[in-house]
């Protein structure tokens, strides 16, 4: 602990001003709560001027919220804290200057598939420009999720290359993960525990004044940097993994002729005595901004810690063979098609799917590393014509997006769904027989959405991820 930094914090006195950079499914959320509480005066968020996300800038400086889908409260309260004169949204970094405390909550996704290695090009232009503008006592932290030991080693670096200062002397420096799922932003930062862990004491000790105040239900929980960056890794890889599970589970009752459904429930009745089982629910594949890296980040936090692991000569990481069956279902997804199409006489090449879903989670617009994309591409591949629908996602780069669901199922030979929006939960197998206009149409449930004997009851061709017992 640096007495000089605490004889700062404690001349600077409580945080007031905070600025958040980056606004998106984490920054936002945060940036309006941190304005809702009577304990700061203000928060700027910060946001490039750039071709694909500039606009959000203006959007949020009239109340609006640029993201779509289901989040409940969100725009109210964006608003709220507008026209209250507490919230700003701007392109221009150098008013970091003006804040006490400034959170990162910037994408680090990894370079390819095949590399494995993070692109950490935006958070280090994001930590460039803060460097250049914080002040003596200003605390930094980082939300995003990043490799163990970045907070205290890439980031500490350029933080004080730019700002000729010293983190633990000058100023704070810590990593508190975001804890949010999308459909529930508001909620969970305010009810999740938040892990917080600086790079000394004082640093934990700022970051755990900074978060508890927009907590309603949540606790906090103090740690180093690194324990909070391994935190937020492993609860991803180990809902990854607890995924997989189930997945795998599903592949095996499709063999043996079952419904997963039913053995899920049977599993999950085991209750009492301390007794838990877990047990997630599968489906046509896990996308988004998460899952699909952190196991990544944390292998490789182990590779990079200079640290001597004790394992299994030879044996993969269960983390990362989790990660590849969780990578195979929207390619099982094409296998049911491909296999229900041959039922119905047809081939991929003389036939056009109807792709429900292309967020990869129910009821958004949240299309980061969405399954959908890779059962499309396989799809377009085997010769098939391909027509996609999503009632929230606008655009995604390379493929068309239609809102409208009669226009996408009209003439076609299977619909497939791999995103469970609501609005599929209404799918009525008459109507949308009529609509395909197919003696015996296809239909492929990734996210058991429909009730099997409906459609087959219609004359459909029905294939299911984990129903053995109607496949």
């Amino acid at each position: 602990m640096s007495s000089k930094l605490k004889n700062i914090l404690d001349e600077k006195g409580p945080i007031r001003k905070i600025g958040v950079i980056g606004m998106g499914y984490v920054g936002i959320p945060a940036a309006v709560l941190f304005a809702d509480s009577d304990a700061f005066e203000f928060v700027w968020g910060f946001q490039r001027d750039s071709p694909t996300s500039g606009y959000k800038i203006d959007m949020l400086n009239r109340g609006e919220s640029p993201l779509k889908g289901d989040e409940p409260g969100l725009e109210e309260l964006i608003k709220k804290v507008v026209d209250a004169g507490k919230f700003r949204c701007t392109s221009d970094f150098t008013r970091i200057s003006e804040v006490d405390a400034v959170t990162l909550a910037i994408q680090t996704p990894f370079l390819s598939a095949k590399s494995l290695e993070p692109d950490f090009g935006a958070l280090i232009e994001g930590l460039r420009l803060t460097g250049r503008n914080i002040t003596e006592g200003t605390l930094v932290v980082l939300e995003s999720t990043i490799t163990p030991g970045t907070t205290g080693g890439l980031a500490r670096q350029i933080l004080e290359e730019e700002s000729g200062m010293k983190a633990s002397e000058d100023f704070a420096l810590a990593h508190a993960p975001e804890r949010v799922m999308v459909g529930r932003l508001l909620r969970n930062i305010r009810e999740h525990d938040r892990i917080v862990g600086g790079i000394d004491r004082e640093s934990t000790q700022r970051a755990v004044e900074l978060y508890s105040l927009v907590l309603t239900s949540g606790r906090i929980i103090p740690m180093t940097a690194t324990a909070a960056e391994v935190t937020k890794t492993a609860e991803n890889t180990f809902r990854d993994l607890q995924i997989a599970a189930i997945n795998q589970l599903a592949l095996y009752c499709e063999v043996m002729g079952i419904n997963v459904y039913d053995v899920r429930t049977g599993i999950d009745s085991l209750k009492g005595e301390g007794i838990t089982r877990a047990v997630l629910y599968p489906g046509a594949g896990v996308g988004g901004h998460c899952l699909t890296k952190d196991t990544y980040h944390l292998e490789r936090g182990v590779k990079i810690s200079g640290g001597k692991l004790d394992y299994p000569q030879g044996m993969e990481s269960i983390f990362v063979l989790a990660r590849k069956v969780n990578d195979f279902m929207p390619v099982h997804m094409y296998n049911l098609t491909v296999e229900a199409l041959s039922r119905a006489g047809k081939t991929p090449a003389d036939s056009k799917v109807a792709l429900l879903g292309w967020a990869f989670i129910r009821n958004s617009d949240d299309a980061r590393n969405t399954p959908s994309e890779l059962y499309r591409k396989l799809l377009l591949d085997s010769g098939c014509a391909v027509e996609v629908h999503d009632p929230y996602v606008k655009e995604y780069p390379g493929v068309s997006i239609s809102h409208e669901l009669s226009d996408v199922v009209k003439n076609a030979d299977a619909a497939a769904i791999l995103t469970g929006h609501d609005e599929y939960f209404k799918l009525d197998a008459s109507a949308l027989k009529e609509l395909m206009g197919k003696e015996h149409p296809v239909i492929v449930d990734g996210r058991n959405v429909i009730k099997p004997d409906d459609f087959i009851a219609e004359g459909f061709v029905y294939k299911g991820i984990g129903r053995g017992d109607k496949n």
